[in-house]
């Protein structure tokens, strides 16, 4: 037993490095726990699920070779949604969960638009969020749009897990290559075939060569790389994958580098394999000598909830208002935040443990209001942690006998030295536990609970200003209940009043939101003068009033008015610290809500490291870009940093405009918990659903080349930018955990650099070289650097790898501006050293004022020539219909007929008439 205690430790350790997600694991070669996720929103099809597990056992083979012998696809776990009918193979889930799904299969969010891609908003190398499939594609009736699905499941494979991105750009298909030439954007440089423009309108549809754009020299927008179907080139994966001859990525010795895509862009020029054959997974393994057996699934249907809030009530739980803070907290997520349907046990501990309710289900606000009767009242006695767990598993085992997917919220605010006595028990239980800790001093062993389980780590300080408590309850809505069922989070604000006594502001019911809206104000002494107005101006009365409790609730009826509403809170003492908290649910099943997701990129980290800020916002699969985010982190003693998070492509932020606000965050205060709260808010006709295709999304297969002539596909649905409508206004706030700190030493040193530059474009005009790119900070993306330095090499490898040994540009007249600024910077091109260049590649490095350096940006690039297109490519300006479509030709070739044939017919008329004329006139 103590060597198992051990070994889940220092998997703790290994797991706490990244901020949990999927629960995957390699173990011997292969992949164990891999979650597929079915959306609720997909109607049952039993056929789907086979069409899984076909995909995944193809895929694994595929993955073997691509992986030169190393690994497979071991074990997957299918999760099936509540709605679908129970089946007896289908069995309750443990851990999994939606939050850690690695696949989702989920309707696409416009009809047509079933290109699977991968969720990854993260640097090179590191792992992505998740892979989204539609139900079409699954079922194999988009094979000839993205190839065979075991193929493409490998190329999002190698997304998700190892961090590499696309080797096409689909925003520029071609570019100016050494060899003078114009190529199609690709990896490997072996792959052949030739470069139309294909067309439909209507059922009419044209093949044309490819015209040259005056502007950049390359070929039109329009124009498209069209693969021989018959190829022998083995890479790329991440090119490809559907080409038959495509098993491998590419490597150090065939990857291109010279291809504008992201993965040269993101990974330094680096070819997929390096970054793969450089991971984790490659170090940790070797390759087999046998084959693999092949997957081993397990069908897993959500059932209804099951929780018990285990709630700690010992002596150091009267300090610092605790107890009261933690009724609060727990009333409010009794009343508002656990899902109808569920069922809610409680159990209170301090040196022992006693049940004080058994599992209730929660059918209306009569359960509800029996739950709260049940909360602790006095707080005394010692701190048995495991003691609290073990009767709330003894509570849930009444139910059915077993514990899988069931939940423990467990709250505690003291350290107890045996609480891992029972981490082997929790680990191997089935349930999962989330660990709400309150104050500086609870215990970092249950936090290794949280995260065997899969569970949640909150925190919550003291500082009930910052409303951490309720904020901590409110993140445990159910991870897997449709988001149309979730309580979601719209305002949550608190204030110390001394001199004024008013807690004044709005809270925006938007149109996606409205039902079981609930107002929670609370207060640290006396009773406030609450006062609220809905959108049309009429007071809202009969609040609820605990005064026990020092809380008061209100809860609109049916749907809440969509608009702006006022509230108003006036403090009867000096000092009082006030709170509210506003939620509501989707108003219609069928209209996903706004929701906002936030997270750190990490669970644990260690002085001086950075981390990094991310708030996902979306409806439904649908990004929201255009919000105004801010992110609070409160510190272990309450302080609290409040950053603007940004989705502008620059800094920590990977991609712009893809929904995800990110930002950089140094200003440590102390060693200890953290904890994170996300408030967005998007303004009338500023926010706007961005509908464009995802990043990473799969390559469009445009057709093939067969015998010389191309058998095209449909073209890809487009979104045309113009109809996308703008959001109306909105307002969410959302907690993204907690996360642990250590290696603090003040007054912090100057140790972090400029962020690198990872935008930077450039063009050419004649001998004139424009740059623009958007500014680094002094710390990252904070502050103002003190200089950039701008390099120039004819040669890509000698820039990325000798950078301080380039031809410098003189930059005298280059003042930086403030960090996320747009800079812009022209030069003269001058001479190039290396004889026979054929472009200037062009880096900038930024120096901050205590002469740190940043990373060397990406690698801008211009031509030192015209490209020529092949002899049987272009199309020239003066013969723009040398292709014409079947139909057309049809119609020309049928008109000319027909007009050859009047001409005929009337010549021969004539000729007629002619001869007639001068014949003698004959009478019978």
């Amino acid at each position: 037993m103590g060597l198992f205690r051990s070994i889940v430790f220092l998997l703790v350790l290994y797991l706490l490095q990244e901020s949990k997600t999927s629960l995957v694991q390699l173990n011997n070669n292969g992949y164990e726990d891999i979650i597929i996720a079915i959306d609720p929103h997909v109607p049952e099809d039993e056929t789907l699920i086979e069409q899984i597990k076909d995909m995944v056992t193809n895929a694994s083979t595929y993955l073997f070779g691509a992986t030169q012998k190393r690994l497979f696809f071991k074990s997957v776990s299918i999760l099936i949604p509540e709605n679908w009918k129970n089946k007896p193979q289908y069995i309750r889930p443990k851990r999994e969960s939606y939050d850690h799904a690695d696949v989702l299969v989920a309707p696409p969010t416009l009809p047509g638009r079933d290109e699977p891609y991968t969720k990854q908003f993260k640097d090179c190398e590191e792992k992505g969020e998740y892979i989204n499939f539609t139900p079409d594609f699954v079922l194999g009736k988009k094979t000839n749009e993205y190839g065979p699905r075991d193929k493409l499941f490998v190329h999002e494979w190698a997304h998700l897990r190892w961090g590499v991105f696309d080797e096409y750009n689909d925003n520029q298909r071609f570019y100016s290559a050494k060899s003078k030439k114009i190529e199609a954007t690709r990896c490997s440089k072996s792959i052949t075939g030739i470069n139309r423009v294909y067309k439909c309108q209507g059922n009419s549809c044209s093949i044309n060569k490819c015209r040259i754009d005056s502007k950049t020299k390359l070929y039109e927008k329009d124009c498209q790389f069209f693969p021989d179907e018959i190829q022998t080139e083995k890479t790329s994966i991440m090119f490809m994958q559907g080409i038959h001859s495509v098993v491998e990525f590419c490597n150090e010795k065939n990857h291109n580098r010279e291809a504008p895509n992201l993965q040269n862009k993101m990974c330094n020029l680096r070819s997929t394999w390096e970054v793969i054959s450089n991971s984790e997974d490659f170090k940790n393994t070797t390759p087999m000598v046998e084959s693999p057996p092949s997957p081993v699934f397990s069908l897993l249907q959500i059932r209804e909830r099951i929780v018990c809030l285990v709630l700690d009530k010992s002596g150091s739980m009267s300090t610092s208002d605790r107890l009261n803070r933690m009724n609060q907290a727990a009333k409010h997520f009794l009343l508002q935040t656990i899902e109808n349907g569920s069922w809610v046990g409680m159990v209170h501990f301090d040196s022992t443990a006693k049940v004080q309710s058994q599992l209730i289900q929660i059918a209306g606000n009569d359960e509800r209001n029996n739950l709260l009767k049940s909360l602790p009242t006095v707080a005394k006695g010692g701190t048995s942690i495991c003691a609290g767990i073990q009767s709330g598993f003894q509570v849930i085992r009444e139910l059915n006998g077993q514990l899988n997917g069931s939940e423990i919220v467990l709250l505690s605010d003291g350290e107890d030295s045996t609480a891992k006595n029972c981490l082997a028990e929790v680990g191997n239980s089935g349930a999962v536990i989330h660990f709400i800790a309150l104050g500086p001093a609870a215990d970092t062993a249950v936090i290794q609970m949280s995260t065997i389980t899969g569970g949640s780590h909150l925190y919550s300080s003291d500082a009930a200003q910052n409303n951490g408590l309720i904020d901590a309850f409110g993140a445990l809505a159910s991870a897997n209940t449709d988001i149309s069922q979730q309580s979601l989070q719209l305002e949550s604000k608190g204030l110390i009043l001394t001199n004024n006594p008013w807690l004044n502001g709005t809270v925006i019911i938007d149109s996606t939101v409205g039902k079981d809206t609930f107002f929670l104000v609370t207060w640290s002494t006396n009773l406030p003068i609450i006062c609220l107005w809905d959108p049309s101006g009429t007071p809202m009365g009969n609040f609820t009033v605990d005064s026990v409790s020092k809380m008061a609730y209100l809860s609109i009826p049916g749907t809440a008015k969509v608009g702006v509403w006022t509230y108003s809170l006036q403090a009867q003492r000096n000092p009082e610290t006030l709170t509210i908290t506003v939620n509501s649910r989707a108003a219609n099943s069928s209209v996903p809500p706004i929701t906002v997701n936030a997270k750190m990129n990490k669970d644990t980290n260690s002085f001086p490291s950075p981390m990094i800020v991310y708030a996902e916002i979306l409806q439904g699969y649908t990004p929201i870009v255009g919000a105004n985010v801010t992110a609070f982190i409160e510190s272990s003693s309450g302080k609290t940093e409040v950053l603007e998070l940004l989705d502008n492509g620059a800094g920590a932020d990977i991609f712009k405009d893809d929904g995800v606000y990110s930002r950089y965050f140094t200003a440590y205060s102390e060693n200890g918990r953290y904890s994170l709260k996300v408030r967005a808010h998007g303004g009338e006709n500023a926010v706007t659903r961005n509908l464009r295709h995802p990043p990473n999304r799969a390559a469009y297969i445009p057709g093939w080349v067969v015998d010389g002539k191309i058998e095209a596909n449909p073209p890809r649905p487009e979104i045309d930018e113009d109809t996308q409508t703008n959001l109306e206004s909105f307002t969410r706030t959302a907690t993204g955990g907690a996360f642990v700190v250590s290696n603090i030493s003040l007054p912090l040193p100057d140790l972090y650099p400029p962020s690198q530059i990872t935008d930077l474009e450039a063009t050419r005009d004649e001998d004139m070289i424009s740059l623009i790119w958007t500014a680094p900070g002094d710390d990252f993306d904070v502050g103002k650097v003190k200089q950039y330095i701008i390099r120039t090499s004819g040669s890509i490898l000698d820039l990325r790898d000798n950078f301080d040994d380039a031809q410098q540009i003189n930059t005298t007249d280059l003042l930086p501006k403030e960090a996320n600024s747009k800079e812009s910077f022209v030069f003269k091109s001058g001479s190039i050293p290396e004889e026979n260049a054929t472009h200037i590649f062009i880096a900038i490095q930024s120096v901050d004022k205590s002469n740190l350096t940043s990373k060397v940006s990406n690698i801008a690039q211009v031509a030192l020539f015209i490209p020529q297109a092949d002899s049987d490519e272009s199309d020239d300006e003066n013969d723009h219909n040398s292709g014409v479509s079947i139909s057309s030709l049809v119609l020309i070739v049928v008109g000319s007929v027909v007009i050859i044939s009047i001409i005929l017919s009337t010549t021969i008329c004539i000729l007629k008439k002619k001869r007639n004329s001068s014949r003698p006139a004959t009478g019978f």
